[in-house]
């Protein structure tokens, strides 16, 4: 398919788009409706609205890349600056008493970078205060471990979480511990900070031995560079579905989406796998120690401040997703708490000074800064069919002539898009699948998480567990299984109707074969909560 045919039928998928709520709109505004129905009938346009408006983004990060393919990628491995000089790197890792074979493989890897001047740090932050625990065995070895593979240690009067440890240990190095820390609180680590760079991974990272000299290359020869992200990859995903789910529906971020970004300067930092210029760090004074995505919060700082950022797209560290629904939950909530709670902070910078970055940034942190109210629109997709078989509302439904006059044409476009562009990245539709149904029976902890998060309520960091796979009680699971036998209920019961009854046939199989779609997938969660022997 040629270039200039994609960004035809990319356009006309666009227009689609506009199209379908053009005419939902004008039928929802000429419908006669009751009250009652006119509000489920505007919660259910806001609904698609959403949707469109987040298809839209995507296939406008599409048409970037695909546009001009040779510039798609600002920075890629088949152009790699080349390095004169070999400036001093700090490779950091942060650990709240991750298990000791996990961190031994990660501080392994670190040591067999082949990035000559590196200087490796562990940044322990396990809290070895805490009243009941004796941790006083697991301390000693952390000690041993650093001393045998000669890594630089550091601890610090327990507080906050990873952005704080971070920035502790900035401070520290600096000789600026913070204000209610004396110098001799910390556990020198016999040096002081000169590393032109610092790369941060999570303590379940291993990254490949020539991961470093690429992304330091791209820093030189781009001084206002605040950082390079580069993707993740678990190294679980062959053995575990909950992983192998959870990381193909990371791949579509980390494919055309991040490309995207990137092309239009405003790729955000996702934790791990990352690079920072130090200058630019310090400048922007730290990680955002306020929210549980210091990344993206500290990406925003970063914009604001003028500095530019960038994506690689190569998988150059292998890590591990989680292995069960309670650890894939826990993950998610805590991107989407902290995700929808910056949006708080997105929407008052843009009215505070709305010039202070380009449209095309304030348009992708917008449509990141509002991802996770996925949760709230997938409950309202699903509940809008049934409440149409159960009571007959919205009557807009009765009409699906005009629904497939209109939206016919937007999926097959959409979907066929979709599908395409990732299969040229050797995607299946099968695999796309997994990661797609896996983020949809997580609808309830996204509706929490960003309740709590629009509300400015912060929450705690926590890691994701690794200590293999355990199934949820039934009771965990109580509000995709109730809303499964309720579709379920839906389908029998437009049945009846399309038996006793024959004014709305079509509309009456419509939102049935709706509903059973619906069952199939909340029905998945028995699936992916059952734990896969290795």
């Amino acid at each position: 398919m040629t270039s200039l045919l994609f960004s035809l039928l990319l356009g006309a998928t666009m227009l689609c788009i506009f199209l379908y709520l053009m005419v939902r709109t004008t039928l929802f505004i000429t419908a006669d409706y009751s009250w009652m129905e006119k509000g489920l009938a505007a919660v259910l346009l806001l609904a698609e609205a959403f949707t469109m408006v987040h298809a839209f983004g995507y296939f406008l990060n599409l048409l970037h890349v695909t546009r001009k393919p040779d510039q798609a990628r600002r920075i890629s491995m088949d152009d790699v600056p080349e390095l004169k000089d070999y400036p001093p790197v700090a490779i950091i890792v942060s650990s709240f008493h991750e298990p000791l074979d996990v961190i031994e493989d990660t501080l392994t890897c670190f040591y067999n970078l082949t990035y000559p001047n590196k200087h490796i740090y562990f940044l322990d932050d396990t809290r070895y205060d805490r009243p009941g625990q004796d941790l006083s065995e697991y301390r000693a070895r952390v000690d041993d471990l650093c001393e045998r593979i000669g890594v630089n240690l550091f601890r610090r009067p327990w507080r906050g979480a990873k952005a704080g440890m971070i920035n502790d240990f900035l401070h520290y190095l600096h000789g600026q511990p913070p204000a209610e820390f004396a110098m001799n609180d910390f556990e020198d680590v016999h040096s002081r900070l000169d590393e032109k760079y610092i790369i941060i991974f999570d303590a379940d990272m291993n990254p490949l031995p020539n991961f470093v000299e690429p992304l330091v290359a791209f820093m030189e020869d781009n001084p206002r560079l605040a950082f390079i992200q580069t993707p993740q990859y678990y190294s679980n995903f062959e053995h575990n579905r909950v992983a192998r789910a959870a990381g193909l529906q990371q791949a579509v971020f980390y494919e055309y989406i991040c490309e995207g970004k990137s092309m239009q300067d405003a790729m955000f930092c996702c934790g791990t796998n990352v690079i920072f210029n130090r200058k630019a760090l310090w400048d922007v004074g730290g990680f955002e120690e306020s929210s549980v995505t210091e990344d993206f919060a500290t990406s925003l700082k970063f914009h604001e401040k003028g500095w530019s950022s960038a994506y690689l797209n190569k998988v150059c560290a292998f890590g591990m997703g989680p292995e069960d629904l309670g650890g894939y939950f826990k993950q998610q909530f805590r991107w989407a708490l902290g995700t929808v709670g910056l949006f708080r902070t997105i929407v008052g910078a843009f009215f505070r000074n709305p010039g202070g970055m380009s449209a095309a940034k304030w348009w992708e942190y917008f449509l990141s800064g509002t991802h996770y109210f996925v949760g709230w629109v997938l409950f309202i997709m699903m509940a809008c069919p049934m409440l149409f078989l159960f009571f007959n509302i919205p009557s807009y439904f009765a009409r699906p002539e005009i629904y497939f006059l209109f939206f016919v044409p937007y999926i097959i476009l959409t979907l066929s898009l979709f599908l395409f562009s990732m299969g040229q990245r050797r995607y299946s539709f099968a695999e796309l699948a997994q990661g797609i149904i896996l983020q949809a029976i997580c609808f309830p902890v996204y509706m929490k998480a960003s309740l709590l998060g629009i509300l400015g309520f912060r929450g705690s960091f926590g890691i994701t567990p690794k200590a293999g796979a355990n199934s949820l009680p039934m009771r965990g699971l109580w509000p995709q299984i109730l809303l499964a036998v309720c579709c379920f209920g839906a389908v029998w019961w437009g049945g009846l109707r399309l038996w006793y009854e024959s004014e709305t046939p079509l509309a009456l199989l419509t939102n049935a074969a709706w509903c059973f779609y619906h069952f199939l997938i909340l029905s998945t969660i028995f699936w992916f909560n059952f734990p896969e022997e290795k």
